[in-house]
Parts: structure tokens; C-alpha cells; sequence
């Protein structure tokens, strides 16, 4: 079932997508990821959550929407720009950290076990230093990945990438993981305690 009518979605949506579409940011994650990612950051009460690419804010919107009021979230990402309609469109919430860095230096200076939820949406934390991501769950706490399914923006050769990292995955013991057919095609894993 995928009927959007069930979602509850976040009051900046909207005026994210327009700026999203005016800039022609083609990475745009979908409302059924949103719901997702909106219920996995409520499942983490006071909890301390890392974003990988925060994109034009679309996905921080519905993690966000999601959390509670003394959760917190931390969002990475390289190009200031598209990070920038985040910024316009939701650096008001006290919650929210907007970090312009590598995804990778930035997972180089945390410490072990230190975030709740970690949503890698982009190369580093996914393709790149996927350990590095995964390090900073803390047990209980998800690592959660999209675009696993064939995307038409793909470059050449990124399809051969996703059986080798759904091995790295599957073979890790400290995870559970579920890869499901959702959306862009979405791997929740959790760390087992």
C-alpha cells in the first residue's frame, strides 16, 4: 500500500520542493522515504540523529517532523548551495545543526556509537567509509540507506556498487538489516545490543 494520503507531512514540504524544482536539484528524496525516515527519528525520543547529505532539506524536513523535542540532528553536506534552501527553509528549529564539510571528515571526528539514526544519502557513509557510518550507531540505533533500486540518474558502473556494499552488509553480525522494495529501494539496519 502506498497511499500518500496516510503520510503527514512536514509543514515546510511544500515550499522545499518549489525552491527543490527552482534550482532543478535532480536528488530529491520521495515522500514514502520522508514517511520512513519520519517514523524511524519518532521511534528515537531525546535521540541524536546524523543526516549524510542534506540535499536541498527535503529529507531533514521529514526526519524533523519526526523527532522529538529534544532530539537532535546533525546534517552534512558538500555544496552550500542546495544546503542553502535548508537553511532558508528550516534553520529556524533549535533542533537542527546544518554542517557544510566531506561527509567523510566529518564521520572521521565523531566518536563511536554516538548517533541514534544515521540516514547516509550520499556517496560518503554509503559507498565510501560505510564502516565510518556505521561505527557511530549506537546499539539499537538504525543506519538507513536509499536508491538501492535502479535510478535513471545513476552514472555508468554505479549498479555494480550495490551488490558489493549489500555484501559488506549482510556480512556485518553487530547489524540486522532489511533491504525492501519502498520507494528508491531503501536498507534499514539496526545494531544489535
Amino acid at each position: 500500500m502506498e497511499d500518500l494520503r496516510y503520510l503527514r507531512a512536514p509543514v515546510q514540504l511544500e515550499r522545499i520542493v518549489e525552491k527543490t524544482q527552482a534550482v532543478e536539484f535532480p536528488m530529491a528524496s520521495e515522500s514514502l522515504l520522508g514517511a520512513l525516515l519520519q517514523t524511524l527519528a519518532a521511534s528515537k525520543p531525546g535521540g541524536r540523529i546524523l543526516e549524510l547529505g542534506t540535499g536541498t532539506g527535503i529529507s531533514t524536513a521529514w526526519l524533523l517532523s519526526g523527532m522529538s523535542e529534544d532530539a537532535t540532528l546533525v546534517s552534512v553536506d558538500t555544496d552550500e548551495r542546495v544546503q542553502g534552501i535548508a537553511a532558508e527553509c528550516l534553520g529556524d528549529d533549535g533542533r537542527l545543526s546544518l554542517v557544510i564539510s566531506d561527509g567523510m571528515e566529518f564521520l572521521n571526528k565523531q566518536a563511536t556509537e554516538s548517533f541514534d539514526l544515521v540516514f547516509a544519502d550520499a556517496v560518503p557513509g554509503k559507498y565510501e567509509g560505510c564502516e565510518h557510518a556505521l561505527a557511530v550507531v549506537k546499539p539499537g540505533g538504525f543506519y538507513v540507506i536509499d536508491d538501492m533500486l535502479p535510478q535513471p540518474n545513476w552514472p555508468e558502473g554505479h549498479a555494480a556498487k550495490i551488490p558489493v556494499l549489500m555484501d559488506v552488509l549482510a556480512g556485518r553480525t553487530d547489524f540486522t538489516l532489511v533491504p525492501m522494495v519502498w520507494t528508491s529501494g531503501v536498507v534499514v539496519a539496526v545494531r544489535r545490543a
